[in-house]
C-alpha cells in the first residue's frame, strides 16, 4: 500500500468509538467563543454585553485577510467578552453567552448561484477554517499563488483514538464528496484524491461508491504520521514538497473531512461553521461517544454529557494522544479545529520523568522530516537557537513520533515546539 518514508506503526486504539453513531450533544448553561479559533488575526467582537443573540448569529468578524468570522452556537445573551486559558496554556480572548430558555436559530443567506467566486465568498462568510487541527482559514488555502492541479482530502485520521473523520465518512459520505467538489471547483481542479488508511474498512467502502473519473481513493499504510501533510501528499503523488514550500509548490491543495462537511453545510444548508464532530473516548471516559459538539461548549460539561470519568484518570487531553495538549483546566471551551478529547489513565500513559539521551539515534531513525530532534533539544536546552534552526526546528512537523520512540523520554517534541516559538518571537523583534 502507499505509503512515505519513516514514521512508525503506533496502536490505533480506534475500538472504543469507531462503531458509535455520531450523537447530539445537549444544550448546556455557558458557552465561551474564543475569538483565535484559527490562524491569523483575532477576530473583532460585533457585539456587546447584554445583547441577545440567535444561534448562527456572527459575533466577531475577521480582522484581515488571514482572519475567520465567529458565530455563536447558541440562542443567549452576551454575558461577558473577557480572557480565559485555551488548550495550549495560555489565554484568549472570548465571548460569553448565557444560553436563552428558547431556542432561535438565524442561517446565512441562500445563494442565488454556485460558481468559484460565490463558493469562497461563502466559505468565508460561514468562518470554516482547517478542522484538522491547523485552523487556517479554507477560503484563503483555497486561493493559492501558484498552479495546482490536484484537492487532497486528508481522510488518514491516522491519530491513535480520534474516529470523528471516520464516522463522517461513514454516516456522511454524501456531504463529504459533494463538499470536496466545491472546494475543487473554488480551486479549478478537475482531480479529488481521498488518502485514507487501510485501518477503516467500512469508511474506504463508502468513499469507493464514488469514484469515478475526477475522484480517486487511494488506501494507505497504517503507518503515524500518514496524515501529515507532506507525508500525505508523498503517499498519494509521489511529489516531495520542499522545506519552507506549501503544497502549492507542488500543485496540491491539502483539506479536512470535517471542512468538506463544513462546506458542504454552508452552501447547501446555509449554516456557519458553529459545531462540529468530536470523539470523546480514552480508558478513563465511562462512556466514549462520538459527539456533534457545540463550538465553545466547555470541555468539562462534554465529559459530563459521557459519564464523567473514571476515578484512576491521570490526564486528559486535547485532540490524541501524539500531537495533542494535556488540560491543565476544564474549564476550556472547544473551538473549530478540536477532534477529541482523550481521557486516560496512570495505566495507559507514561507519566514518568525523563533521563539523560543515551543517544542510541531513535528519534533520527523515526523523524518522517528526516531530523535529528536530539540536537535541535540539545541546542534548545542551551539557549542556541541559532544551532537549533539549522538543524531544521522550523521545519518539525510536531507530530510526537520522536518523543513516542525515545527510551529515555525526553520531551523532544514539546521542547521543538518551545524553541520554534522562541524563534518567531525573536524574527518579530528583528521585524519591528
Amino acid at each position: 500500500m502507499k505509503t512515505f518514508k519513516g514514521g512508525k506503526h503506533v496502536p490505533d486504539f480506534k475500538s472504543l468509538t469507531e462503531n458509535a453513531p455520531i450523537e447530539q450533544m445537549l444544550v448546556v448553561p455557558d458557552y465561551y467563543f474564543s475569538l483565535s479559533q484559527h490562524i491569523g488575526a483575532p477576530a473583532t467582537p460585533v457585539v456587546n454585553v447584554g445583547d441577545q443573540v440567535k444561534a448562527g448569529q456572527l459575533i466577531a468578524q475577521a480582522s484581515g485577510f488571514v482572519s475567520a468570522n465567529v458565530y455563536s452556537s447558541i440562542a443567549g445573551e452576551v454575558v461577558e467578552i473577557c480572557d480565559r486559558p485555551n488548550a495550549q496554556g495560555t489565554l484568549s480572548k472570548c465571548i460569553h453567552v448565557h444560553t436563552a430558555e428558547k431556542q432561535e436559530v438565524e442561517t446565512l443567506p441562500a445563494m442565488k448561484e454556485v460558481n468559484k467566486q460565490t463558493i469562497l465568498e461563502r466559505i468565508a462568510l460561514a468562518g470554516i477554517v482547517g478542522m484538522g487541527g491547523a485552523g487556517f482559514p479554507t477560503a484563503v488555502k483555497l486561493q493559492p499563488r501558484d498552479s495546482v492541479d490536484t484537492l487532497l482530502i486528508n481522510a488518514a485520521e491516522c491519530e491513535p483514538y480520534l474516529n470523528c473523520d471516520n464516522r463522517l465518512l461513514i454516516e456522511k459520505t454524501e456531504e463529504v464528496v459533494k463538499g470536496a467538489m466545491l472546494m475543487a471547483e473554488a480551486l479549478g481542479v478537475n482531480q479529488i484524491i481521498f488518502g485514507i488508511e487501510a485501518n477503516k474498512p467500512e469508511a474506504i467502502e463508502c468513499l469507493k461508491k464514488h469514484e469515478n473519473q475526477a475522484i480517486r481513493v487511494d488506501v494507505l499504510k497504517t503507518k503515524y504520521p500518514q496524515g501529515a501533510e507532506k507525508q500525505l501528499i508523498y503517499a498519494c503523488t509521489k511529489r516531495v514538497v520542499a522545506c519552507g514550500a506549501l503544497p502549492a509548490s507542488v500543485g496540491v491543495v491539502v483539506q479536512n473531512v470535517s471542512t468538506a462537511v463544513a462546506v458542504y453545510d454552508a452552501v447547501y444548508l446555509n449554516k456557519a461553521l458553529y459545531s462540529r464532530i468530536v470523539t470523546v473516548t480514552g480508558d478513563a471516559v465511562v462512556t466514549p461517544k462520538n459527539l456533534e459538539v457545540k463550538i465553545g461548549t466547555p470541555v468539562s460539561a462534554i465529559i459530563d454529557y459521557c459519564n464523567g470519568t473514571t476515578e484512576d484518570v491521570a490526564k486528559i487531553i486535547s485532540g490524541g494522544p501524539m500531537m495533542g495538549f494535556a488540560f491543565a483546566d476544564l474549564s476550556v471551551a472547544t473551538t473549530k479545529t478540536d477532534s477529541g478529547l482523550l481521557c486516560l489513565t496512570k495505566k495507559s500513559c507514561d507519566c514518568s520523568q525523563p533521563s539523560n539521551c543515551i543517544n542510541c539515534a531513535r528519534c533520527v531513525d523515526i523523524c518522517p522530516m528526516k531530523l535529528e530532534p536530539v540536537y535541535i533539544e540539545l541546542y534548545s536546552n542551551a539557549g542556541d537557537l541559532e544551532s537549533a534552526q539549522k538543524y531544521g526546528a522550523l521545519n518539525c512537523i510536531e507530530c510526537g513520533a520522536c518523543a513516542y520512540v525515545c527510551p529515555a523520554k525526553r520531551p523532544l517534541v514539546q521542547s521543538i515546539r518551545l524553541t520554534k516559538a522562541k524563534i518567531r518571537a525573536e524574527k518579530a523583534k528583528e521585524n519591528k
